[in-house]
């Protein structure tokens, strides 16, 4: 493959790749680091009758990696759940480049050693004062760990996914009669007659203990699950080596010391590591403390009462988590909301009564046309009334009656009639634009979808697990 490059003599054609190879050539070899040196030839995701390899997924992630500052590579290191979208999204990424080669191999596309040829010589990187160069070339794929066969590959694998995906870039026409209902129903408006009956209108006395009571049986308060956490810290560089593994090893000392029976304040105590009680708390509403991330709450809401999670990193070192006691969600105490039942009670009886007035209004509109105290105004999607109003004015009928429904009020619509747009040429072309997206975007889904169901995907648990089960 090398030899016929060199001793190739044709200028380099026009790329037609597709986000081809845009990454640095450093930072090789992350990936081993992270995974903690995986071998073997095992298949990672079978997708269709081809295989996406430890191997694939690796050089993946650590191109990605390498496009990272240093700062972010180090930030990204000690963030559990930042390495997690990156797995994630490195795996989507080669599982959605595999089903495209698949259909472009079905479909019979070839791509010959003469076209890899022409592509590689056109790359900038491999050129010395404007002409390829055997030397750069040689050096680059050593520098990045590739061979010739596995970059070729590579390079025949992403023309092979624009030949398959080439259709899809093309400019879709649109109709225009589809255009002009659009545009007509993003810019046409409609002239309506709305009543106003706002809750506050109505004046409601206090209510006894004994309506209350009726009331809190209908609508109780939900206490929701609470837990009592404390946990061990171990504080730790973690960007040094040297404290890194000083403070694992005083971890491990701790977490022998609670499993030998000791508590673990006393256990935080005899190695010198900090013990915090983080108190009684329920998931919507944690204490500040920097170790409490979203995930790791979600880890503390899956543990058993009275055991220990497993040493676990943070930005600030070691930890050690244990959930003291759990309280079940339940009902709250009668007496204990029975302060703030009193505003939920006097609405809700507000709202009874704005809505007997309100369908008093909508009777009279039925019967005689007239609406009492009403405002009229002519609208857009957007402006000139309030949202649940517009909205309701737009998913209706013309000539339709009603009452809408909102927080503080109910409205007495009538829709009285629709104003077409005029013309704006602006407008027009800016809503065949979107019309265009808006049809490539479910035609690149509907052809997504269908390479799922031709080339279903299937995990290999045991390296995904331990890939990806952290």
């Amino acid at each position: 493959m090398l030899e016929y490059l060199r001793n190739a003599a044709d200028k380099p054609v026009a790329k037609i790749l597709i986000g081809i190879l845009a990454f640095s050539f450093v930072g090789w070899g992350v990936a081993e680091w992270i995974f903690g040196g995986a071998v073997g030839d095992d298949s990672l995701v079978r997708v269709g009758n081809t295989e996406i390899t430890i191997q694939q997924f690796s050089l993946e992630k650590s191109r990605e990696l390498s496009n990272m500052t240093r700062e972010q590579q180090r930030a990204f290191y000690t963030d559990p759940i930042a390495i997690k979208e990156l797995n994630e999204k490195v795996l989507s990424t080669l599982t959605t480049q595999k089903m495209t080669e698949n259909h472009a191999n079905d479909l019979g596309f070839f791509v010959t050693d003469a076209r890899i040829a022409k592509e590689i010589r056109s790359f900038p990187e491999f050129q010395l004062e404007g002409e390829f160069s055997t030397i750069l070339f040689d050096n680059v794929l050593s520098n990045s760990g590739y061979t010739e066969k596995a970059f070729a590959e590579v390079l025949r694998n992403q023309i092979l996914r624009s030949y398959a995906l080439g259709a899809m870039s093309l400019p879709i026409s649109v109709p225009d009669f589809a255009v002009n209902a659009v545009y007509d129903a993003k810019y046409s408006q409609r002239t309506i007659d709305y009543s106003t009956v706002k809750f506050s209108e109505f004046d409601v006395p206090d209510p006894t203990e004994e309506q209350l009571k009726e009331f809190y049986a209908k609508k109780p308060h939900i206490v929701p699950e609470q837990r009592s956490v404390s946990y061990v810290l171990i504080s730790a560089d973690m960007e040094k080596p040297d404290s890194y593994d000083e403070g694992y090893e005083q971890a491990i000392r701790v977490e022998d010391d609670i499993i030998a029976g000791e508590t673990m304040s006393s256990a935080a105590s005899k190695n010198k590591a900090k013990y915090i009680s983080l108190g009684t708390f329920d998931s919507a509403n944690k204490p500040v403390d920097p170790i409490l991330t979203d995930q790791m709450i979600t880890k503390i809401f899956d543990m058993e009462e009275g055991l220990e999670s497993e040493i676990i990193e943070t930005k600030k070192g070691f930890i050690i988590v244990r959930v003291d006691k759990i309280i079940p969600s339940h009902n709250a105490d009668f007496s204990s909301v029975q302060k703030s039942l009193v505003t939920e009670w006097k609405k809700e009886e507000q709202r009874k009564s704005a809505y007997l007035k309100a369908n008093e209004l909508l009777i009279n509109l039925n019967e005689t046309g007239n609406l009492r105290d009403k405002k009229t105004v002519t609208v857009s999607r957007t402006s000139g009334a309030p949202t649940d109003v517009l909205v309701s004015t737009f998913n209706s009928s013309l000539n339709t009656n009603m009452i809408v429904p909102s927080s503080d009020a109910f409205y007495v619509l009538h829709i009285e009639k629709e104003i077409k747009p005029t013309t704006d040429t602006k407008k027009m072309a800016d809503t065949r634009k979107e019309t265009q997206n808006m049809l490539s975007r479910e035609i690149l889904d509907d052809y997504n979808s269908f390479l799922i169901r031709k080339y279903p995907v299937k995990i290999n648990e045991k390296i995904f697990n331990r890939f990806f089960d952290k």
